[in-house]
This record gives structure tokens, sequence and C-alpha cells, in this order.
């Protein structure tokens, strides 16, 4: 008997030794309400770890639903489908025509629709089709390859539309979601998060080329291709562009055209009908630990400068070889694609504010940017300006074309039916290189050679892929 007290009484002792412990451990507990919602706060050891871990306020990791952003995003994206039509050549002349579908963005009631220029590229004919199933034809307003995004414009009013957001705003980590139409189904809406800003995948190509992606892991696929990119509120911050695959279909990466760079572009190409590029005047590269430890930066975030263009803005303002660029406009520059992006986001004739290390030390300068021919004033010309008269529309050949097709020249970007163009049997996709044996590098000269002309017209050019020179003459209507 005396045994079981005995156990008795060590168990009790114990258990009231450990309550006590935890007690002295714990410290007090209390509930606290704030705005209707309940906080559980400790006091003693746990709340100690807590506060030595942060003294931030804690948000949540992510909204608790997609709702309201789908369905502000998907009444504006639409279907695009582009036809191309390309000369058989022969004598029978037969013509193929292939096709391709992405997705486009609505950006204005009155009908003007944001896509990726490879959706459309060399179309002869663009359908647009609205959520609501209503199918438009598209003009094509302006294209830059250089960043991969085009304008186009649908005859209607009162159409939903997506407001810009701030792509420099957003955050790695940050909820966003893809809307489009990938194999042709109707608007479609995935979510991720964003994974990483500044990407360049060299999928554009050519030296004029501005790929900063935003990068994702929202699933995209074939048909999403400038469709939107929306944060949690509905607004846009990304046109999705690309992705990188093995099989063709989403493999975990996508890629998004920054929201703040497509509004520069797409001002440009309603305005002018061709972007105004402004160039810095320098060639850059990445800046490597080594360089950074030479020139006594502490730490490699900055793009190096290893040559500056004779005449260009950043000679100018007296930046040198081996300088390295550390911001613009009081924003840090990480690396060439974002140094990239914010120079393209002016014009030749805007002024920036550069800094940059040099010798140990940082400067500051100011920049005028000039256009690629070391100008600073902008280009006026539309490439519609002879389609009332002519029914032709023409836009300048990029570098890339340029170095491609070694020629130069001008590109007939469409021909109205039953225009004195059209009678010509000439086709969209013709490069002009003369007007009345006169060479011409760009719409502008092609434009004022053209209006120029007394009456009688001999157009003198090729075709990609063809090494004949073609010749179109007509005259002019009275």
């Amino acid at each position: 008997m005396k045994k079981y007290l005995l156990l008795l009484l060590v168990s009790l002792t114990s258990s009231l030794f450990s309550v006590l412990l935890y007690d002295r451990i714990k410290g007090s507990t209390r509930v606290v309400w704030e705005n209707g919602e309940g906080e559980v706060r400790y006091t003693g050891l746990v709340d100690k770890l807590f506060n030595a871990r942060s003294t931030n306020s804690f948000h949540s990791a992510a909204p608790t639903n997609f709702i309201e952003a789908a369905e502000i995003a998907t009444p504006a994206v639409v279907n695009i489908r582009a036809l191309q039509e390309s000369s058989g050549g022969g004598i029978w002349g037969n013509n193929t025509v292939t096709g391709s579908s992405g997705s486009g963005v609505i950006m204005s009631p009155d009908g003007y629709i944001v896509t990726n220029h490879h959706v459309v590229e060399r179309s002869s004919d663009i359908k647009v089709t609205l959520a609501d199933k209503r199918e438009y034809k598209a003009k094509l307003i302006g294209s830059d390859p250089s960043t991969d995004v085009t304008l186009l414009k649908i005859e209607e009013t009162n159409l939903p539309f997506i407001v810009f957001g701030n792509s420099d705003s957003v955050r790695i980590g940050e909820w966003v979601l893809a809307v489009g139409n990938p194999f042709n189904l109707e608007s479609t809406v995935t979510a991720g998060i964003i994974s990483a800003k500044g990407r360049n995948i060299n999928i554009l190509g050519g030296g004029a080329s501005i790929e900063s992606f935003i990068q994702t892991d929202a699933a995209v696929n074939p048909g999403n291709s400038g469709g939107a990119l929306v944060n949690t509120i509905g607004e846009l911050i990304g046109i999705n562009t690309a992705i990188i695959t093995e099989s063709g279909s989403y493999e975990g990466y996508s890629f998004a055209v920054p929201s703040n760079l497509v509004q520069k572009v797409l001002r440009d190409l309603r305005e002018f009908g061709q972007v105004q590029r402004a160039y810095l005047g320098v060639s850059i590269q990445d800046l490597d630990s080594e360089t950074a430890r030479e020139v006594g930066l502490p730490n490699a975030e900055g793009v190096y400068v290893n040559r500056v263009t004779t005449n260009g803005a950043a000679q100018d303002a007296g930046l040198k070889i081996g300088d390295v660029i550390i911001g613009l406009n009081n924003t840090h520059v990480k690396s060439p694609s974002e140094l990239q992006e914010f120079i393209g986001r002016f014009r030749p004739g805007d002024q920036v504010f550069l800094e940059y290390w040099r010798s140990g030390k940082k400067s500051r300068i100011h920049i005028t940017l000039k256009d690629i021919n070391n100008s600073v004033a902008v280009v006026r010309v539309r490439g519609d300006e002879l389609e009332p008269e002519l029914g032709v529309e023409l836009r300048d050949l990029s570098e890339e074309e340029q170095r491609k097709l070694r020629i130069q020249g001008v590109m007939v970007t469409s021909v109205r039916r039953g225009s004195v163009i059209y009678q010509t049997n000439m086709q969209p996709g013709f490069i002009i290189s003369s007007v009345n044996g006169n060479r011409v590098t760009s719409a502008a000269e092609a434009v004022d050679a053209i209006k120029n002309a007394y009456n009688s017209l001999v157009l003198d050019g090729y075709y990609e892929g063809e090494p004949d020179l073609y010749s179109y003459r007509f005259k002019k209507e009275e």
C-alpha cells in the first residue's frame, strides 16, 4: 500500500512542477479584436521569438480569390486570327494562304487593341472575335518588331477595356493572372506569381530589340500570345509574349512585355504609325564581379559601357568607355535589359538624368536622347498618308529586315482592294527600293517622292525570297 501511495505522490508532484514550468515559459495570453477581426497575441518566450524575426506587420500571402480580377479582364481580351497570303509564283501564280491565331487586349472603348507583332506579322486579313462572340475586321495601325507589340483598331464603341497598371511596381512573388485564348479556347484564365523581372531570353533578335520581360509561372500556351497579364485588382501589367519550352507547350516559364513599355509603344503607334525610338548612343554589356572590383564598385549591379557612338547622345554628354551606368532618373539600373527598357520609354529629344561610376566615384549628368541617325527630331510619317489617294500603306524596314534581306527600302503593308495600286497587282510585302529611279530608304522619303511626282510613277523593288526586280507603273488619279 505504501508503494502505491509513494507512486501517486511522485506523479502529483511531477504534474504540478510541469504546469508551473509551462506557465512560467508561456506567460499570459489575451485575445484582441480590431475592426471586427480577432487576433491572438502571445507574450512571453513565444512572443519574443516572433518579435525577433520581424517588426513589420504580416500580410496575407495571397488574395482569397481572383474572381474580381478575372471579371474585369476577361471581357476585354479578344481572339485574333490572322491570314497570310504568299505568292506561289510560276505561270499559274497560285497563292498559298496560311493563318495564325492569338489573343489581344482592348485598350480603349473606341476599339484600339494591343497584341504581339508575331501574331499578325505579314497578315493581309486580321479578324477579331470579342468575348461576346461579335466578330470584326481589324485595321493594322502600326507594329514594332523590336518590342513585339502591335496596335490594331476595330470600328466599334463602348467596348470593355483594361486599365494600365504600373509594371515597375510589381514585385517578385506577387500573384498575377494570365488571360487569353490558348488552343483557340475561349477566355481562359490561369494564375501564378511573378518569378523574375528584367529577363532577356534572346527571342526577338536584332540589335535594336528590347527584351526586359516579366517572368511568371502562370500557364501560357500557344494562342495566349498577345493576351493580358493582370494583377489581382485587374490592372494590365504586361502582354503575354513567349514561353520557354521543348515540347511546344507550357513547361513552367512564361514571359510578358512590361506594361510601361507597351504603353509608350502604343502612344507612338497611335500618333505616328511607328515607334519613336530613342538611343543612348552606347554599346553595353553585363557587369561581372571581377570588373566591378577593378572599378571599385561594391557589387556587380550596373551596366558596363564598352563603346560610345560618335556624335551620339552619350558622347555629347561626356560619357566614356569604361563608365558603369548605375541609375536612370533616380531608378537603380542592374542590367543591360533594364537599361534598354527604361530608355525604350523615351522619344528622341527627351532628356534623362543618368548616374554612372567612374574612377571610384559616382557622377551625374543630363543626356538628351537621339534617334538612330543622331537626330533629336521625331519622325511624323504614319505610313498611311497615301492610302486615300493610292490605296497603299507603307512602313520602314526594321534593322533586322535590312540585314536579313540586304535591301534598303520601304515595306508595303497593305493594298486596298479596287485602288490604283491594287490594279497593278502589287502585293503586301513588296519592298519599294526606288520611286521613278530615285532610291528611297524610309517611308518619309517614299511618301515625299510619290507625292511630288507629277503624274506617272514607277515603283521598283523586290519581294522577300525572290531575286527578280519588279516594276509597277501607274498614273496618279486626278
